[in-house]
């Protein structure tokens, strides 16, 4: 559904849509503001900043349509290319194009940390102001230290950031409005010259952007059901990929709350070793093969070069550290701070990394679709992983939801470090390594049988979240996914209910309901949603599973996209966006759920 509106949209508004390329991603606003770009890549400084500024007018560029009365915007079908057109009470109109420029050139991928906006008149003699307010340094105002023929720069942090254009810098410049008599172009990036005119190449650049997704679209498997939700996912997934080095960053977006008035507000523009199971898995459902592939090579790479313990989240270069601080000069999100650069979540203790990096490079060994398949040399290699997950599933650590302030031996956590064993032992058999598979074998049964003593909580007759403990988790919904119970098992079926019975809140399915180091959780966490989905259908209610589904669908904004997490009481959208939890929720959750490509066409 496009975003419509008919007065200029607050600057705090989760309404957005990511545009990308693979090295860099922005939001837009509904009505055509670029309130969000890091650059120049994924986890950067944000030379737009406006989402996270409060009341300050800094760190965007938008267009102004003098008398406008509405607007409307949309994505291009099937890209990441989004249109906005403005209208004015005079019958006056203005299209705005905004995409980042990827495409195939001299054979190889070209994917520049560059934004392009192309602004056309559609309708009568539009009068506009073109606004440019970049920021570096975090939320301090960059200053324009040059002005070409037909290009500003701006400077203030380590990066320049250039714009050329064809449209009048004086009037750039001083904000001062024009009548838009033919299409102008903007591009902004590095400071290098572009080798042909800012007309040309914006034309050029948008065609061949808009064949690129068209091509990559076509390409995908997707289910017969919910095709518009699961291609829009697909394309936001992949726009969360930073193609260089594989990485996949759990949001765009740094310190959106977690509910208002909260200070749970964190940086997400890293990579999670535990999103790895729920990643691969939509990708290869999806058939992105490449983007799947780069991403193992991610993850291989860093049980490779990393002694355990390994960190639950690294940078999209893996060897960067994440120190955490506040960003004085932006305000946050509707003025609701801190804003947090880096995070400590890496300098946790979170067990559950082990068996999310074996599960993930069991694809290597199992999919041949890849050029490179496991061999006993990476087997080996994954063993060190094995035996730390053996040695720490019973200590305490911060868990799947990264408490600050308490640990305990956490279900989930535990269930990963079977998984890895697990894994290890089917992988040695599939290797021919009888001993390596009996020995893993042994260790996965040991820990397979403790969790299921420790964790059942005799209160609920139902897994807990945490040894000996009886607090409940919507992480536990995984167990029948990962192989801990099979869906069929009556304490699977009896945790099911319990969960969907105690941490329902108005229909939406709390992460944990207990307080934590902030207080009792305001708002839910949307990936439970498809988790709860996926295990009714397991159990049998799949209808049940589906209108749940359908449900959270109807939760994104007008651009198809979710963020991190819903308040169960006004619907609002909160968190970090756009959550690749979520993206990949959609994929994973509605190509279970939907009905076959022959059930189109079966009678009746």
């Amino acid at each position: 559904m496009p975003g419509q509106s008919s007065s200029p949209a607050s600057a705090s508004s989760l309404d957005l849509a990511p545009i990308g390329n693979g090295r860099v991603a922005a939001l837009v606003d509904t009505q055509g503001r670029i309130v969000w770009w890091c650059f120049p890549r994924l986890d950067s400084d944000p030379v737009f900043s406006r989402l996270l500024a409060g009341d300050e007018e800094k760190g965007f560029c938008d267009v102004l349509l003098h008398g406008q009365v509405s607007a409307t915007a949309k994505y291009v079908r099937n890209t990441a290319i989004v249109e906005t057109i403005l209208e004015d009470a005079n019958g006056n109109a203005v299209r705005i194009t905004d995409f980042a420029p990827r495409f195939l050139r001299y054979e190889r991928a070209f994917h520049p940390a560059q934004i392009v906006r192309r602004i056309e008149p559609l309708r009568g003699l539009p009068r506009i102001t073109i606004r440019l307010r970049p920021t570096f340094n975090y939320g301090q105002q960059a200053e324009c230290i040059a002005i070409g023929s037909n290009h500003m720069r701006y400077g203030g942090g380590s990066n320049v950031l250039r714009l050329t254009t064809d449209a009048p810098l004086s009037y750039i410049a001083h904000e001062t409005p024009f009548a838009l008599t033919h299409a102008t172009t903007l591009i902004l990036g590095p400071d290098e010259p572009l080798e042909a005119s800012v007309d040309s190449t914006g034309r050029e650049f948008l065609e061949r952007t808009r064949s690129y997704w068209l091509a990559w679209v076509r390409g995908l498997g997707i289910a017969l059901d919910w095709q518009d939700a699961i291609i829009r996912a697909a394309i936001t997934l992949k726009l969360c990929n930073f193609e260089e080095t594989g990485a996949i960053i759990a949001a765009h977006t740094t310190s959106i709350p977690e509910a208002p008035g909260t200070e749970r507000t964190w940086d997400y523009r890293f990579c999670w070793l535990r999103d790895a199971y729920f990643v691969i898995s939509a990708l290869n459902r999806l058939g992105a093969t490449q983007t799947m592939e780069g991403y193992l090579n991610y993850i291989t790479t860093i049980a490779m070069q990393s002694e355990p313990p390994l960190a639950p989240v690294y940078s999209i270069i893996h060897n960067q550290p994440l120190t955490e601080r506040v960003a004085a000069d932006l305000a946050g999100f509707r003025g609701m701070g801190p804003v947090r650069v880096g995070n400590q979540a890496s300098e946790q203790t979170q067990h559950d990394a082990y068996g999310s990096v074996i599960l993930g490079a069991s694809h290597m060994f199992i999919d041949e679709r890849l050029p490179g398949m496991g061999d006993a040399a990476l087997f080996r290699r994954l063993e060190p992983l094995g035996h730390q997950a053996r040695r720490v599933y019973v200590e305490p650590d911060a868990g799947p939801w990264e408490y600050r302030g308490r640990a305990r031996i956490h279900t989930h956590s535990a269930t990963m470090c079977w998984v890895a064993c697990d894994r290890l032992a089917r992988l040695a058999g599939l290797l021919s390594l009888n001993e390596r598979a009996g020995y893993w074998r042994e260790q996965a049964d040991k820990i397979h049988r403790e969790i299921l003593e420790r964790a059942w909580s005799s209160k609920w007759n139902a897994l807990a979240g945490a040894f000996d403990h009886d607090d409940l988790d919507a992480s536990v919904l995984l167990a029948a996914d990962f192989g801990l119970l099979s869906a069929g098992d009556e304490r699977y079926r009896r945790t099911v209910e319990v969960l969907g019975r105690e941490l329902n809140r108005n229909g939406f399915m709390m992460r944990y309901v207990a307080e934590d180091d902030f207080g009792a959780p305001e708002t839910a966490f949307l990936v439970c949603q498809f988790w709860y989905a996926d295990a009714l259908a397991s159990i049998g209610e799949k209808q049940k599973a589906r209108d749940i589904f359908t449900d959270v669908l109807s939760r994104a904004n007008s651009f198809g996209i979710l963020s991190e997490d819903i308040h169960p009481s006004s619907g609002e959208l909160w968190g970090n966006i756009p959550q690749t939890y979520c993206m990949a929720g959609i994929i994973n959750t509605g190509m279970k759920l939907s009905r076959s490509w022959e059930d189109a066409w079966a009678a009746g």
